[in-house]
Parts: structure tokens; C-alpha cells; sequence
């Protein structure tokens, strides 16, 4: 992979990794709590759920991760294969919880996805 795509398979497992500390350690925050738009109540309800999710954003991270330092042709099945998930769960997120999702996960996801491909 080119240097642009790899840094770009990096930054949005960086993202991930972030999602997972803020749904997993900090969702009851007034941090975690504005980024996703919860209330103080629901987050607390809802902790051991989030900390779920964020397990998930972890995988995700660390596919991206194993992509972007993996040789060729794995590095690139591996990208280009978390790239998709991470795609599709923000296409499915932007349906059924926050259209923000999209732009936040989904968009930058396809960006890095075709910087993969013509870098392959």
C-alpha cells in the first residue's frame, strides 16, 4: 500500500480505538456523554452495553491495525476487509441510531477503502 493509504487505514483505526476507550472507560463522562449524545441517566443505564461496543470498536482497530502493518497480499485482504466492516456498521448505525454516524465512520471508511484499492 501506498504511504496515503496505509496512513489512512492507521487514522481510522486510531478513531476506533478512540470510540472503544469512550464507550468502554469514559461513557459516563460529560465527555463520552457529549459525543454521543446521551443523558447522564441513560448512560448509566446503559454502561455494561456500551462497554460492549467498544469491545467491538477494539476489533475493528485492531484489523486495521494488522492490515496496515501486514505485508501484502494480507495486508491488503485484511484492509480492505475491516475497511468494509467498518462501512457497513456505520451505514447500519446512521439507520438505526445517528445519521452523524455516517460521516464519522462510514465516509471515512470508503475514503481509505479506494485509497487501498488504486494503491493496490
Amino acid at each position: 500500500m501506498t504511504i496515503l493509504a496505509t496512513l489512512a487505514v492507521l487514522a481510522l483505526a486510531a478513531l476506533h480505538a478512540y470510540i472503544l476507550v469512550l464507550e468502554m472507560f469514559l461513557w459516563t463522562t460529560p465527555r463520552a456523554r457529549a459525543a454521543f449524545g446521551t443523558t447522564a441517566e441513560f448512560a448509566a443505564e446503559t454502561q455494561a452495553l456500551a462497554a460492549n461496543q467498544g469491545l467491538y470498536n477494539g476489533f475493528l482497530a485492531a484489523g486495521l491495525l494488522w492490515g496496515a502493518v501486514a505485508s501484502d497480499p494480507v495486508g491488503f485482504q485484511v484492509s480492505v476487509f475491516f475497511l468494509v466492516c467498518v462501512a457497513v456498521a456505520g451505514v447500519y448505525g446512521a439507520a438505526t441510531a445517528s445519521r452523524k454516524i455516517l460521516f464519522v465512520q462510514t465516509v471515512p471508511a470508503l475514503v481509505a477503502l479506494a485509497l487501498v484499492l488504486l494503491a493496490h
